[in-house]
């Protein structure tokens, strides 16, 4: 666990995938209500993701009294043995992060202090803000604020339906389709946190793909078709993108029947 140095009420904002337009109401007034909120920086190369922050700020933040404090947010070590435990590790450190900002941010307006995380797409799908949140104490009470999650942006921005009539959706990342091939009976998988285009170990036939960078941003990159003639123009438009920009954020759905 790791120790505040004061009580906190946590708001864990969704904010979408990078569009103001995407930001809702109910996150607008969040954002103002807060007494602080932490900014996270990922070093110079994914600059970009804090500036998109700060442009939403400029957007939606009017209360002159809410504090933003910036924080430098610990890489993840790869290569670890034990993949969870690494990722239990990188969670610890991130926890002492935000308190570490908090510790910076001077004394405490009010006890207890509202506290207010701007998270990418949902901080309830394929997020870390919750589990690091409940590493805190004396542990704050925790709002999640829904938002627009990366996989509603993509199946939007293809104007697709998620899931195929009557059918399930397996919701997974690049290194267990990589390792364990298509999981179980679903025809539609949707795929987060793929560093190298895991959909290249499936065998082509009769899948489709739909893909997509920087979903909602100004970048944003689209693509899709039967695998085979899709995947080999991602892999070059993934790589050609993280060349340019120094970082890539992409996902994909895909399916073995059309609907």
């Amino acid at each position: 666990m790791t120790a505040l140095p004061f009580p906190i009420e946590l708001d864990l904002i969704g904010i979408g995938s990078g569009n103001p337009d995407h930001v809702t109401r109910q996150a607008v007034a969040a954002i103002n209500a807060a007494d602080l909120i932490l900014l996270p920086r990922k070093g110079a190369a994914k600059d970009d993701l804090a500036e998109l922050r700060r442009v939403i700020l400029g957007a939606c933040l009017t209360n002159p009294a809410t504090r933003v404090v910036e924080f430098d947010l610990p890489a993840r070590a790869t290569g670890h043995a034990d993949y969870a435990g690494g990722v239990g590790l990188w969670h610890d450190q991130i926890a002492e992060a935000w308190a570490g900002a908090l510790r910076g941010a001077g004394p405490a307006p009010r006890v207890p202090v509202r506290v207010a995380l701007l998270v990418w797409g949902d901080p309830s799908l394929f997020d870390s803000s919750l589990r690091v949140a409940r590493r805190l104490t004396p542990a704050p009470r925790i709002r999640a604020l829904p938002g627009i999650s990366a996989l509603h942006a993509l199946t939007a921005a293809h104007a697709i339906p998620l899931n195929t009539t009557g059918q399930p959706v397996v919701i997974t990342t690049g290194r267990r389709l990589r390792e364990r091939g298509w999981p179980g009976e679903a025809d539609s998988v949707a795929v987060f946190v793929d560093a190298d285009g895991a959909f290249r170990h499936l065998p082509p036939e009769g899948i489709r793909i739909w893909w997509g960078a920087y979903v909602g941003m100004a970048q944003e990159l689209l693509d899709h078709g039967p695998l085979a003639e899709a995947g080999p123009r991602i892999l070059s438009a993934r790589a050609a993108a993280r060349a340019r920009h120094g970082w890539i954020m992409d996902l994909y759905l895909l399916r073995r029947t059309g609907d």
